[in-house]
């Protein structure tokens, strides 16, 4: 992989732009917002990445990315899912503009603009309809292990539901967990804790109450990466000329070998390799508005 993103597929698997390093101090905030407060925790200095996790699940799912972005040189925002940690949860009612609002606050709070924001799964949703609604505080978007569109297997979508069912044993979870969310001979056991279904029932109610499609072609006013994971059940990698009719013209495609849709506890060094490799392609400034 270069450092220098072209439209053109990568193909990743072992990194080598960042080297393993003790996580930084980690400074944890509370930010008032008007349907309560949300949580987040601020590490490192530098150019910021902002990690927004998968449907139902926290911001520790990027403890092993994190590290390595830290020594890279970045500044990490990992806000705290509504309804997970310190942050209120979602409201009925709230879309995916609301979440993407927390996160927009959080950002100006923190004088951190613009950012390159990253959402895996579920949180690309939120990625990209933050840069659509606020594009100056975003310089770049990267989405990670993200589907595009909604054709998934009925039988791999019962298997996302029942992997955060916590009501039922673990013995059926891991198998449904395998089956969803990770390459073949991968430890999918690391995912059996972790889960927050009001939570991730939550999200489906926001998704689904957004309206508006604008906001999906995120690559249309900004640079995207588009990481996906070979193996990944729910959304494979796809054509590059489909991706960009519906991401827009400045996506670029990379993927990770030996990875699901679990990706970041799978490929934490190759998921982090081609985060570092994105951000610094980027030029320091590259949002509308911002000069």
């Amino acid at each position: 992989m270069t450092a220098t993103f072209l439209p053109r597929r990568a193909v990743l698997s072992a990194g080598l732009v960042v080297l393993a390093a003790p996580a930084l101090a980690a400074t944890e905030r509370r930010l008032a917002r008007p349907d309560g407060a949300i949580a987040y925790t601020v590490q490192g200095e530098g150019p910021a990445i902002v990690l927004i996790p998968s449907l139902g699940r926290g911001q520790e799912d990027f403890d092993g990315v994190a590290p390595l972005l830290l020594a890279a040189g970045f500044r990490l925002l990992r806000p705290e899912p509504r309804g997970i940690g310190g942050s209120a949860p979602i409201r009925e009612g709230m879309t995916l503009h609301d979440l993407a609002a927390d996160i927009a606050a959080m950002i100006d709070a923190e004088k951190a603009a613009p950012v390159l924001v990253a959402g895996h799964a579920f949180g690309n949703w939120v990625a990209r309809v933050l840069a659509y609604d606020h594009p100056a505080m975003v310089r770049g978007v990267a989405m990670l292990a993200a589907v595009l569109g909604t054709d998934i297997d009925p039988e791999i979508r019962r298997s996302i539901t029942a992997s955060f069912d916590t009501d039922r044993t673990d013995e059926e979870r891991l198998g449904h967990l395998r089956r969803a969310y990770f390459a073949p001979g991968n430890d999918a056991s690391v995912w059996l804790a972790g889960w927050h279904k009001p939570v991730a029932e939550a999200q489906r109610r926001a998704q689904s109450a957004t309206t508006g499609k604008a906001w999906l072609r995120a690559g249309e006013r900004h640079p995207l990466l588009y990481l996906a994971a070979a193996q990944d059940a729910i959304a494979p990698p796809p054509d590059e000329a489909r991706m960009r009719g519906a991401l827009g013209p400045q996506t670029h495609l990379a993927v990770v070998e030996q990875a699901g849709h679990a990706l970041l506890p799978e490929q934490p060094q190759a998921t982090a390799d081609a985060l570092v490799a994105f951000a610094r392609s980027l030029p320091v400034q590259t949002s509308p508005g911002v000069r």
